[in-house]
């Protein structure tokens, strides 16, 4: 395979990953939380912390953290600092699972509504089929009443 047909199939699953999560809410919303968090965090380790030494090293600090980067470049020393460090990385842990779980459940999500729209077209076939499979009895039926009667006639 072509380099840049490999590129372009890449480039063409990311816009339908794009356009799929375009209006998810969820994202957008989990996303603000990360960055309030990181705000949130990085302030208060810049105040308890005296290895901190601006506001956006504490910021710089607990993104960092969060992500499970770990650059080490800004490390906290104090025990608060470190106590707030190991629940960024807990929090980090549960951000994530959430992050890929709304992925999943758009991506997939995506995919089950056009199963449904094909099991809705499955049923109303298969109502139609028994429809027509009631009528088809009943005639039988009455072909079956019809038969005995001719035969009563001939005996």
């Amino acid at each position: 395979m072509n380099i840049l047909e490999t590129i372009k199939d890449a480039l063409a699953l990311l816009k339908t990953v794009l356009s799929a999560l375009s209006n998810k809410q969820h994202l957008f919303n989990l996303l603000i939380l990360a960055l309030a968090v990181s705000v949130g965090a990085g302030v208060l380790l810049y105040i308890l912390d005296a290895n901190i030494h601006s506001l956006l090293d504490g910021i710089w600090s607990a993104w960092v953290t969060m992500t499970h980067v770990g650059f080490g470049d800004v490390v906290p020393t104090s025990f608060l600092g470190r106590v707030l460090s190991a629940a960024l990385i807990l929090f980090g842990l549960v951000l994530f699972s959430m992050f890929t779980a709304l992925l999943s459940a758009n991506l997939i999500g995506k995919n089950i509504d056009a199963w449904g729209h094909d099991v809705r077209s499955l049923e109303q076939d298969v109502n139609h089929i028994e429809v027509e499979e009631s009528k088809i009895l009943k005639e039988l039926t009455r072909l079956h009443d019809r038969l005995d009667a001719l035969e009563k006639q001939n005996k």
